[in-house]
């Protein structure tokens, strides 16, 4: 036993815990807010060497590079290969998060892309008129789409950063906001500023975009067919005066995200178990193979881009077009050009004005049925950091504008989005400003959640610690051999004596495949139950996981004074096997495939499960609950809430 403790020891600390159980939304908002100090940074410097140096500067990005196959290749400056070239990539990775929002995140009930489609679209309609008031009539009207996108990575980072105390959520709806975004952006793109267009080309791009759908189709998975199509698609649309960035974002939207399935894990576990007993370099690669496909592909290619389009092509992008000369003479131009003013006020009093008052049309015309999953404050939190158009935007301008006005253009988008970013801290001052239930209200709303768990809970079946009443329950899908299952017990303890208004639900999963001894651990849980001491039996089990055999079962029994017999009788006749069967079904069904996992108020909890992580869990639960005052089974009125805070913990075991 305490081999196994010492087993089990190293990966109890936090940070071990956080980077076992994180998801792909969390890693991807922790990159972007990673990744703003450094886009910051590229900026600054290219601010600075373009005023110390500009003919270096320019110089350097000037730069021709050509890649050649016999007589025919694609040869650009090196701008433009950063612009057309390496931004496939970042577009790539934006349509892989569209597709994660898509398969498993908020959009997954397609009821709720009303909003964040019209929440994006309205943030674009708007500034693209109020650019249009300043420059009517002129020539650099025909830079409209310069004042319209929201750069993703910088938005959401810098969200982080001035505007902390706004919930997660909101960075979320912020999320599907800007993908929607950067999908009209292309659009825009591929429509308007695409010029001498060869429709042979264009035609032979879409004859390879057709074959990669077709070997989609039959279930090819081998990444080395979809670079080739990829690429041959990329240079096609180069040839053809279609500005290429495109294609990436169409390869992103075709990779697929799911969840491991318990199937895929098991058959992982076979391989890698065929390669403990035999370790071949042909079985090596089998088991690797296997633990791959466990994970779906949209989440292996997040990984792997990811960091590489946040901490080197963004900023890149941002060393290579930011670079402005700024003068005296050039500053008293910028702040009378219509260009510059009409692309700060399209973000600065555009951005927000469209989103948040999209948002509201949404919600009033469908009376409240599809409303935003945060509250107001966050609303405009949200919509006033999307302000920052810094990536697209530039790209568009450096095909729009040339000379003077692209400079111009540039210091209008640097401009906003530092206005933006003053603006938001504003608006989180303000907000952190009211009072308590006020604020709650204006953080978190009151839309009802997306439930993950696909059984609800039942006090005449499950198995119950706390009151029954409670505001918010706590749901674990555990496995009583699962060694960060018994690291989780006491963080649950803890949770439970912290909050006297939680109430606790254990379902059991147990893991055949790596778990010998789980499913009779679990059958003798359900054989004390039936002589009412479930959790009695629960709490020895997780404390003794490495001894979990037959003998060790009616020994516990024993010491809790159960009837010994009547104990081993049930194990001998699998009386809790259909039990057991059932929490397993539901745990498919809810998308569970590993342990522990945890369902808060029947949303799944995704990432760490210590103490901090869960305990802040377990408080947005409950202030959305008292914030919303329905929704939740057993929910008094808001002012009952102080009586229930003081009660204390109790336990209730199921009836014989």
């Amino acid at each position: 036993m305490t081999e196994f403790r010492q087993a089990a020891a190293p990966l109890s600390g936090r940070t071990a815990w956080a980077r076992r159980f994180d998801t792909p939304l969390r890693e991807f908002l922790r990159t972007e807010t990673g990744s703003a100090a450094i886009l910051l940074a590229a900026t600054v410097a290219a601010l600075i060497w373009a005023n110390v140096d500009a003919r270096s500067y320019e110089a350097l990005w000037s730069t021709d590079l050509s890649i050649r196959f016999g007589g025919s290749g694609v040869a650009m400056d090196l701008r433009h290969w950063v612009n057309s070239g390496l931004m496939t990539f970042f577009f790539f990775v934006v349509g892989l998060e569209a597709r994660r929002e898509f398969d498993m995140g908020e959009l997954r009930e397609r009821r709720r892309l009303l909003l964040p489609v019209m929440a994006g679209i309205g943030g674009m309609v708007v500034p693209v008129a109020i650019y249009l008031l300043f420059n009517a009539g002129r020539p650099s009207a025909h830079g409209w789409g310069a004042a319209m996108s929201t750069d993703t990575a910088f938005a959401l980072g810098m969200l982080a950063l001035v505007a902390s105390r706004l919930p997660a959520r909101a960075h979320t709806y912020m999320l599907t906001v800007t993908v929607v975004d950067d999908l009209v952006a292309l659009a825009v793109i591929t429509i308007f500023y695409s010029e001498h267009v060869s429709r042979p080309a264009v035609l032979a791009a879409l004859v390879i975009f057709a074959l990669t759908l077709l070997v989609r189709s039959t279930g090819v998975r081998n990444g080395v067919v979809y670079v080739i199509f990829g690429t041959g698609a990329w240079v096609a649309l180069f040839m053809s005066g279609v500005e290429p960035v495109v294609i990436g974002l169409a390869m992103g939207l075709l990779t697929y995200a799911s969840p491991a399935t318990r199937g895929d894990l098991e058959r992982a576990s076979d391989l890698f178990r065929l390669f403990r007993e035999q370790p071949t370099a042909e079985l090596a690669r089998s088991a690797s193979a296997g633990v791959a496909q466990a994970i779906s592909p949209n989440h292996r290619l997040l990984q792997l881009y990811h960091p590489w389009s946040s901490y080197v092509i963004v900023p890149l992008f941002a060393l290579a077009n930011a670079g402005i000369p700024i003068s005296g003479g050039f500053l008293q131009r910028a702040f009378t050009s219509p260009i510059t003013l009409g692309i700060l006020a399209a973000y600065v009093l555009g951005k927000p004005v469209g989103i948040v008052g999209s948002t509201w049309l949404v919600t009033r015309l469908t009376r409240g049925r599809v409303r935003p999953p945060v509250g107001w404050a966050a609303v405009a939190g949200g919509g006033t950091i999307a302000g920052i158009g810094f990536t697209v935007s530039l790209l568009i301008a450096t095909l729009a504008f040339q000379g003077p006005q692209l400079e111009e253009a540039k210091f209008g988008v640097l401009a906003a989005a530092l206005l933006a970013c003053v603006l938001t801290w504003v608006v989180g001052r303000v907000t952190a400003m009211l009072p308590k239930p006020v604020k709650v209200r204006a953080l978190l709303g009151t839309a009802e959640s997306i439930v993950d768990l696909s059984a609800p809970v039942d006090p005449r079946r499950d198995h119950l610690r706390g009151p029954e009443e409670a505001p918010v329950t706590l749901v674990e899908y555990g496995d009583f051999e699962c060694p960060y299952c018994g690291q989780a017990e006491p963080i649950v303890r803890e949770l439970l004596a912290d909050f006297g208004d939680l109430r606790y639900v254990w379902r059991h999963l147990p893991l055949h495949d790596v778990h010998p001894s789980a499913q009779l651990a679990a059958e003798a849980a359900e054989a004390a139950a039936a002589q009412g001491a479930f959790w009695e039996m629960h709490d020895v089990l997780l404390d003794h996981q490495g001894d979990l055999l037959i003998t060790d079962l009616a020994r516990y029994a024993e010491n809790l004074g159960l009837d010994v017999e009547r104990f081993l009788a049930d194990l001998d006749e699998h009386n809790g096997a259909r039990r057991i069967a059932e929490d397993v079904e539901s745990a498919d069904l809810s998308g569970v495939s590993g342990t522990p996992t945890f369902f808060v108020n029947g949303r799944r909890h995704h990432g760490a499960y210590d103490i901090e992580t869960l305990s802040a869990a377990v408080r947005t639960a409950k202030a959305r609950a008292y914030a919303s005052g329905a929704g939740i089974v057993g929910l008094a009125p808001a002012a009952e809430a102080p009586a229930r805070l003081r009660r204390p913990v109790r336990l209730r075991r199921p009836a014989r």
